[in-house]
């Protein structure tokens, strides 16, 4: 059902101008909350898409770039371990997708619901937008992430903040067209704005940055305690994962999960993951945002990716977009993140829902409460580099507590059924 291959070139490069200038927001949205460079996140979005459409042949018209999920351990881990030791765990999250690419390949896509089904991954979703939730409120205040500062004054704060989360929610529920699908940087324009008429702005490094400059790449370290706290992590953007595909098939009247393979599309994900690591960058997703612009634009072509890709690449060698991002007052993310945070949370009750887990069953109480507890509580085990807490140890609990309690193989054998 894709598009004639004679579409014009022109067209193409529109096309991929527009699907970047949807996935945008988000994108260099991560990166700024989490203390990283957005022209490296820009950079390795679009090395990451065209890794992922190497391994799958250029078959599947999704963008990747830089994935939520991750927030929460990327903050803390970069507390206790540093940048340089949280990228080296983003480069083995992504060696997890490959296994578990590798694992699809021998057992067939059926094997991702039977380890990890929804009673599993679900409130491990919300933890991660629940435990974000401090973040943003604090953000949205005028303070650090942390609250250990007051960055804006309170008042000048909630005056940046709410606009710009109530011009967010409006262009979420009330744009037409492609517009509908910027909210968030329909958002960050109009905080923005507020920002200089209130004098929070400072312009001193946008002026002092080049035109041109090579992205700030950091080298990864390897060290196990930033490891085994980001590894976990990449079970909840997996299925998410699976979810994108799934979709993009749907829109496009393709089954993805048999050509090219849920075992290729892992593969490509976790490439661009891990690659992403060695420059610096975050962890790669794929965009739901994007997959709703090609259901909007009825632009099935995958090449329109690859122009995504290659504007997202050029556009982070441009030394002033960068500082200009970098420029953007807490506050504005703040009030942003409020919503984003909040919708995090919301996917993982909805996939409670939608799949009809049963919280009445004692065995999936306990999962789900445990989970919860121990991710949105902080809960940390062990000593020294090999501690585990918050997310990743509720990731971990999760999946222990699902293979070790009784009762889960009418989940395993549903699922069967509904994929056989």
């Amino acid at each position: 059902m894709s598009q004639p291959m004679e579409e014009p070139l022109a067209r193409q490069v529109l096309a991929g101008a527009q699907m970047l200038f949807v996935a945008f927001g988000a994108l260099v949205l991560m990166p700024l909350i989490t203390g990283m460079d957005p022209n490296v996140a820009l950079f390795t979005a679009g090395i990451g898409t065209l890794l992922f459409q190497l391994v799958t042949k250029r078959q599947v018209p999704v963008f990747l770039a830089s994935s939520f999920a991750f927030i929460a351990p990327i903050i803390a881990a970069k507390g206790d371990f540093g940048l340089p030791a949280v990228l080296g765990g983003v480069v083995a999250a992504g060696i997890v997708y490959m296994f578990l690419g590798f694992a699809v390949r021998l057992k067939g896509p059926g094997f991702i619901d039977r380890l990890l089904p929804p009673v599993v991954i679900a409130p491990v979703i919300i933890s991660i937008g629940l435990a974000l939730s401090p973040v943003a409120v604090n953000m949205a205040m005028g303070k650090a992430g942390d609250g250990s500062a007051q960055l804006v004054p309170y008042a000048t704060a909630m005056m940046i903040s709410m606009p710009a989360l109530l011009t967010t929610l409006l262009v979420a529920v009330l744009g037409k067209g492609l517009f509908r699908l910027v909210p968030i940087l329909a958002g960050v324009a109009v905080g923005y704005g507020l920002s200089f008429m209130f004098g929070v702005v400072d312009t001193a490094g946008i002026a002092a940055a080049p035109w041109l400059a090579v992205p700030n790449f950091v080298t990864p370290e390897f060290h196990w305690g930033a490891i085994l706290f980001m590894v976990p992590v990449a079970l909840a953007p997996a299925i998410e994962h699976i979810g994108g595909v799934v979709a993009i098939g749907g829109v496009t009247g393709n089954n993805f999960i048999k050509k090219p393979g849920l075992h290729r599309t892992l593969l490509g994900d976790g490439l661009a993951t891990s690659a992403a690591g060695l420059f610096g960058g975050p962890p790669n997703t794929t965009y739901a945002e994007v997959t709703g612009a090609v259901m909007l634009t009825k632009n099935y072509n995958p090449k329109i990716m690859t122009w995504a890709a290659i504007f997202a690449i050029v556009l982070a060698f441009i030394g002033k977009f960068g500082a200009g991002l970098l420029s953007i007052p807490v506050p504005v993310m703040g009030g942003i993140l409020c919503l984003l945070f909040g919708s995090i949370a919301v996917v993982g009750l909805s996939t409670l829902i939608r799949h009809q887990v049963d919280l009445a069953e004692a065995r999936n109480l306990i999962i789900v409460s445990v989970t919860l507890v121990f991710g949105i509580g902080g809960m940390a085990f062990g000593y020294g580099e090999f501690s585990l807490s918050g997310i990743s140890l509720c990731a971990i609990i999760a999946l222990l507590l699902n293979l070790m309690l009784p009762g889960g193989e009418g989940w395993k054998n549903k699922q069967i059924e509904d994929n056989s």
